[in-house]
């Protein structure tokens, strides 16, 4: 596959003639929360809802520590 002369990442085949420019750049300015847990820790977590129950469960024992 020939690669294109202006960026070598990108392939002659790749069409981007009918994108929309700026698509997500609105929702990109408002920041994002993405957190990148450690390979052990992801063992026990197979998707995000898992994970975030677990922290909810965890704030909610924090909250009843620090209410205590």
């Amino acid at each position: 596959m020939k690669r294109m002369r202006k960026d070598s990442d990108m392939l002659e085949e790749y069409d981007f003639s009918k994108g929309i420019q700026e698509k997500y750049a609105k929702r990109y300015e408002e920041g994002t929360n993405v957190v990148v847990i450690d390979p052990d820790v992801a063992e026990f977590f197979p998707d995000h809802d898992s994970v975030n129950q677990a922290l909810r469960s965890l704030a909610e024992i924090i909250k009843s520590k620090r209410g205590a």
